[in-house]
């Protein structure tokens, strides 16, 4: 027993004679080793094997470890007082309209449809279709810039012969980027609605016009407009509702889109904005068709280009060929889980967004030109190949 004690004693000793000799990167190296030789198996396995493997783990994967525990931390928001909403082509406005709680009006209110463009040339055909029998006049406002400060061409104007039928209806406007990289981009998409507002009030909306705020993705049904042109007592600020899609009309991933919003216009207070502004919401009002491009470039423009552009944390998420698989699959291109409130709903929604082979009651300009617009149809995943976007 006192041979074992002497040896081990003078084996410290060694090691603080060793540590005490030679240069100062031998000295620390030689610490390294005395202080190694004290532990055991299960000290290497987690010093060397789990502390590695979940430093990895969260650098990976530590987004949705946050979004997954969402609900430990963050409330879901208010709920919005919904309106049911009555349609059938065959019910008169009058009927209509007194179904809602309104009256009718002796003549329809005026529409403005104001939207800040960036590269959706066919999302915004099919917006503008949908939309032209009931709309007076359409604001579109571009920028040089995208809300990330990267330079982009203005992709409105150099294709706008492609959308002479609105011309006469047209109220279009660009605006210089400022190229802040690095700053919020968010301060940038703000900047440029603040522009939005000067361009409609050069297009000449006055008070109690009817003002939609949306984003070009964001489509509301035409008879939805037409519901609200006519009928009187409608809520100053009322949101819409619509279905959420991904990628085409195949993916139906739910109907929780609220951003879109209509306003009964007000000089010096009504201010364009993509946040909740009110708490009245109209139910099923159109489509919000999120990434819903014709061409890879274009998403990968987009990935880089909006304001959420921190999700691509990873340079093979530009992937061209992972790109098109993500489609194909109906998977997050940011590779996220859901941006919920409650573990049930999180749960319920990880995975694929599952097919669907229904296109009824899609906007109707979208089946007139089907065979133009097939990729954006069920069971068309597949993209046409371009370089550029324009």
């Amino acid at each position: 027993m006192s041979d074992g004690y002497n040896n081990s004693k003078k084996t410290d000793d060694i090691c603080e004679d060793v540590c005490g000799q030679g240069s100062k990167a031998a000295k620390t190296i030689s610490r390294l080793k005395c202080v190694l030789k004290g532990f055991d198996l299960r000290t290497y396995l987690f010093l060397f094997v789990l502390m590695p493997f979940g430093i990895l783990a969260i650098y990976l994967h530590g987004q949705k470890f946050t979004y997954f525990f969402r609900p430990l931390w963050e409330s879901p928001p208010k709920p919005f007082q919904t309106i049911p909403h009555y349609y059938n082509e065959n019910v008169t406005m009058e009927a209509l309209c007194s179904l809602h709680g309104w009256g009718t009006r002796e003549s329809p209110r005026r529409v403005f449809d104001a939207v800040l463009f960036s590269n959706e040339k066919d999302l915004l055909t099919v917006r503008w279709n949908e939309l032209y029998p009931y709309v007076t006049q359409f604001v579109l406002l571009e920028s040089n810039s995208t809300f990330t400060g990267l330079p982009k061409p203005l992709v409105f104007k150099s294709n706008k012969d492609q959308f002479k039928y609105v011309e006469p209806r047209l109220t279009y406007g660009t605006i210089g980027g400022r190229f802040r990289r690095g700053e919020n981009p968010f301060v940038e998409e703000a900047y440029q609605r603040v522009a939005l507002d000067q361009l409609l009030r050069i297009a000449g909306i006055e008070e109690d016009d009817l003002l939609i705020m949306s984003d070009v993705d964001e489509i509301p049904s035409a008879h939805t407009i037409n519901l609200l042109r006519w009928c009187d007592d409608i809520p100053p600020v009322l949101h819409l509702q619509l279905k959420n899609y991904l990628y085409s009309f195949e993916y139906y991933v739910d109907s929780k889109s609220w951003r879109a919003s209509i306003h009964r216009y007000t000089p010096g207070k009504t201010r364009y904005a993509h946040f909740r502004q009110s708490n009245v919401m109209l139910a099923d009002s159109g489509w919000h068709c999120s990434f819903c491009f014709r061409y890879i470039s274009e998403f990968i423009f987009k990935m880089k280009a909006y304001s959420h552009s921190d999700r691509v944390r990873f340079s093979h998420y530009l992937n061209p060929r992972r790109i098109q698989d993500v489609i194909c699959k109906g998977t997050d291109l940011f590779d996220m889980l859901p941006e919920e409130y409650t573990f049930k709903e999180i749960i319920g929604k990880m995975g694929p967004v599952p097919r669907s082979y229904s296109a009824v009651h899609l906007p109707s300009y979208l089946l007139d030109n089907a065979e133009q617009y097939k990729y954006l149809l069920p069971g068309n995943c597949i993209r046409e190949k371009q370089t550029g976007f324009i």
